[in-house]
């Protein structure tokens, strides 16, 4: 039986349509998953899964949509890595344009590093991933024990 995954799907701007294509590659491996993605991006997801589907939505498609990245939905996927509510991120931003919420951004890539969460940022790593045979088992990242950094003393 394959592992159900929980997976985080967000794209800037200018990556949408990339990310998008490529759930239109994969959106028959993705919609044996529970998907949770920013606003705008969670909406073409889901158009596009339904394009694929025949113009019908699937009903076993679990996808849940969150804000707009820059209203807070980078935030909120970051809070669901620190509550281990998320198993991989796949985060196609863009490299060459600047962006008001970077300081989001940088956040929500340092949580998924920090909590040791597998993560593709271009659609190569993506495929990586999603063709891996770790993906379809039962997996526990090791997340570093930061009792030291949490001990330290204040002041």
């Amino acid at each position: 039986m394959e592992s159900v995954k929980r997976i985080a799907l967000v794209a800037h701007d200018n990556e949408k349509r990339g990310l998008a294509e490529w759930v239109e590659y994969n959106w028959q491996t993705l919609i044996k998953h529970d998907l949770i993605s920013t606003g705008t991006t969670g909406h073409l997801i889901e158009e596009t899964i339904t394009a694929k589907a025949d113009g019908v939505r699937p009903e076993n498609l679990r996808l849940t949509i969150l804000k707009s990245g820059p209203l807070g939905g980078d935030q909120q996927i970051g809070a669901f890595i620190a509550e281990g509510k998320i198993d991989i991120m796949i985060f196609f931003w863009d490299p060459m344009s600047p962006h008001p919420h970077d300081v989001d951004v940088k956040a929500l890539l340092r949580v998924a590093v920090l909590y040791n969460i597998p993560m593709a940022c271009n659609r190569s790593t993506a495929d990586f991933l999603i063709s891996s045979p770790l993906f379809g088992d039962s997996y526990e990242p090791q997340v570093k024990d930061y009792g030291d950094y949490l001990a330290r003393p204040l002041g």
